[in-house]
């Protein structure tokens, strides 16, 4: 069992979109690692806000959801 992080989409729904830097998808052999990472992200999001490089952002619009 694995887990990804998902943002959700407007045209696909939640999906996959972390990436290595690069273009392959990433998936966490715990749920802990992808909280992390995504608590590390979205830490770096609110700090964008907060410097005014961002408008916005909704932390709704991620999960961490088991993959097959």
């Amino acid at each position: 069992m694995t887990y990804e992080v998902q943002t959700y989409t407007l045209c696909q729904g939640w999906v996959n979109l972390w990436t290595d830097k690069g273009s392959t998808l990433v998936t966490f052999a715990t749920r802990e690692e992808a909280q992390a990472e995504l608590q590390d992200f979205l830490g770096e999001l609110t700090r964008a806000v907060q410097l005014g490089h961002l408008d916005d952002f909704n932390p709704d619009d991620y999960r961490i959801e088991v993959t097959a």
